[in-house]
């Protein structure tokens, strides 16, 4: 009797992946992990997320809710308590009044991000996004079958986008703008009056909606005031949606909760691509959260002035080191960092650092220092420090940084 025939396939990705990738930023954090692994010494100023830990009052609740049996489905997009929370902090923080049903609840503000993208996007319609950019904001709009626009944002205007920049990148396809503030990766952050030309801009073209993606919202430094476009300009608030969420100002990354406030048929078709993909988020996440914007806020200061103090130590460390220089932050947990002064240099085994890619490989490979280069962000050269880490740590990366920018030589003609 013959051998069965064995037939061996190949997985076919579909053609809307076709130019995405894993995010290099989590490219970046599994490479120092594995070195880490194997027993090296990094410091890894690649990932996105506070080090702090979740504070106990919540973690508290998380206990509460499970002893309590809240670990069944809750409704689609959002227990009503949650909501209710979420409503209330909208209302206190930002003077901005929704429904029960205009809140949206999913599992991380990037759920929220992708089911506004799947639920509103046609094959060709455009998303307005400032560059440099969060790295998935992109790759999201293109799965869900739009064109990203990439609007330049220098540094001499402090990386915020102008009213110049944004008319221009405006077609009669584009459906969506985004505005991220504080930013990832630059920590740049828009005041009501940097806002004011941009939204009037909106004004004049009402068959363009506004994503304003607010999750660094309580991490602003100095005298910088937090802003929130619906909030200044009513009239664009049937057409906005603001994201928000509990991971980066409660450090409650790993329970992946986001939310938003936003025209309830927007609310009402996102709930339809949740429901058809993760359903409900987390039950017990969903209590952690209400604890955590329900409950006590002093935490949330405290640890603000913490990365303010870590701020001012790497911008300080960068700019004493020749060829690189940074521009200081209003907020997030980032630098952004312009190492044009480095490009075209020679690394000690001979490598030419002819970009910023190539730098960051070198600071990984030579002092064991993780950050993640500009064009990840869709701006060279330059890279991108989180200094959510402790303070002996970043010390010592800016240590390693400026030894391994004094060891590289000029490259011969």
């Amino acid at each position: 009797m013959e051998a069965p025939v064995q037939i061996r396939s190949s997985v076919r990705p579909a053609g809307r992946l076709s130019g995405i990738g894993v995010s290099e930023i989590l490219k970046i954090a599994g490479l120092a992990a594995e070195l880490k692994r194997q027993g090296k010494d990094v410091v890894d100023l690649g990932r996105g997320e506070p080090d702090f830990d979740t504070p106990d009052h919540i973690k508290d609740a998380a206990e509460r809710a499970m002893r309590a049996g809240a670990t069944k489905y809750t409704a689609l997009d959002g227990a009503p308590e949650l909501k209710a929370a979420i409503r209330a902090k909208f209302r206190r923080d930002n003077g901005l009044e929704f429904a029960q049903e205009e809140i949206t609840v999913s599992a991380g503000a990037k759920q929220v991000l992708y089911n506004a993208m799947m639920a509103t996007l046609d094959p060709g319609d455009e998303v307005v996004i400032p560059t440099p950019f969060w790295v998935s904001y992109a790759d999201i709009v293109s799965i869900a079958g739009g064109k990203p626009i990439l609007a330049p944002c220098s540094e001499a205007n402090g990386f915020r986008l102008t009213a110049e920049h944004l008319d221009r990148a405006i077609t009669r396809r584009t459906r969506w703008v985004i505005l991220n503030s504080p930013s990832n990766p630059t920590g740049a952050a828009y005041s009501e009056a940097d806002y004011r030309p941009l939204l009037d801009v909106l004004l004049r073209r009402p068959h363009v909606w506004l994503i304003v993606d607010d999750i660094y919202e309580h991490i602003v430094y100095d005298d910088f005031r937090f802003a929130t476009p619906a909030s200044i300009e009513p009239a664009l608030g049937d057409r906005t949606l603001t994201v928000n969420g509990v991971s980066k100002a409660y450090a409650m990354t790993g329970w992946r909760i986001g939310y938003a406030g936003g025209p309830s048929p927007l609310i009402r078709a996102m709930a339809v691509v949740q429901s058809q993909s993760t359903s409900c988020p987390s039950s017990v996440s969903q209590a952690a959260a209400v604890e955590a914007l329900n409950g006590p806020q002093a935490i949330v200061h405290e640890r603000r002035r913490s990365f303010q103090a870590r701020r001012d130590l790497v911008v300080g460390a960068l700019n004493k080191i020749d060829g690189i220089s940074c521009r200081l932050p209003e907020g997030a947990f980032y630098t952004f960092a312009n190492c044009a002064g480095l490009i075209g240099k020679t690394a000690p085994d001979g490598k030419l650092i002819d970009s910023d890619t190539a730098f960051a490989e070198y600071l990984l490979r030579a002092v064991g220092v993780a950050v993640v280069p500009g064009s990840a962000f869709g701006l060279s050269p330059y890279f991108r420090i989180s200094y959510a880490t402790s303070t002996a740590e970043l010390e010592e990366a800016c240590r390693r940084i400026a030894t391994a920018s004094a060891q590289l030589s000029q490259a011969q003609q």
